[in-house]
């Protein structure tokens, strides 16, 4: 997969060099002369322009990448190289930074994001995650589709607990996509029974996020779940 990112400072590099070891093709672009550190990435190829303008991005081939990550730390040079991949050049994935939360309703598909990742956001929700029992955490939200990424553990007094994978009505919009119990990753099985202290990721619709945590968190009314 060849994938071009724009912003060669500490973020960009990082995810270069994670995508490489993964057997990717990676691109860095850089406007700045001071950030074309070769020698950091060496596996990667380097472009000293900037990101925002039409002929840089021909010269860097963005029609031929799966992948489109916007990196820089100024949030408006990123929007203008999500909307430029997406309709200029029909990246199939891009992906954008947020530096400052106030932006992130802009990161949307009208600006050519599929997915938008927000640091700060992220931050707090780890934090929360670390520490939330029963209460839903948003992770990620995707432009695309209108969805987020979504962490709840079930607590002790949860009304799914003991419960099988295939024998919740999980709300529309909603798809479990893994189980994590202790050090396992559990694939989300019919057969498999929920039981407290499992971390469910779960990727959702904004609108069905409150139906979700009603559903996933304490037992209706306080009322003790009958034994089978």
């Amino acid at each position: 997969m060849r994938v071009a990112i724009a912003g060669a400072g500490a973020v960009g590099r990082s995810i270069a060099g994670e995508l490489l070891e993964n057997g990717h093709e990676v691109l860095l672009i850089d406007k700045a002369p001071t950030a074309i550190s070769v020698e950091r990435v060496p596996q990667a190829e380097w472009l000293l322009a900037d990101a925002c303008e039409i002929t840089s991005l021909d010269e860097a081939a963005l029609e031929r990448c799966q992948v489109v990550i916007a990196a820089t730390g100024d949030d408006k040079a990123n929007l203008v190289v999500s909307l430029l991949a997406k309709t200029e050049y029909g990246v199939p994935r891009v992906v954008a930074r947020v530096n400052h939360p106030k932006n992130e309703w802009l990161f949307t598909a009208a600006w050519g994001v599929d997915v938008a990742v927000s640091t700060p956001r992220l931050m707090s929700a780890l934090v929360e995650e670390a520490v939330s029992v029963g209460d839903l955490v948003r992770l990620l939200r995707f432009s695309q589709g209108d969805a987020n990424l979504v962490e709840l553990t079930l607590p002790p007094e949860a009304a799914l607990a003991g419960s099988r994978v295939g024998d919740v009505a999980w709300p529309e919009d909603t798809s479990l996509v893994t189980v994590i119990r202790g050090t396992r990753v559990l694939t989300p099985d019919p057969e498999e029974t929920l039981e407290v202290g499992d971390e469910l990721l779960i990727v959702a619709a904004p609108s069905r996020e409150e139906q979700l945590e009603r559903l996933l968190s304490v037992r209706a009314d306080g009322a003790r779940r009958e034994e089978d």
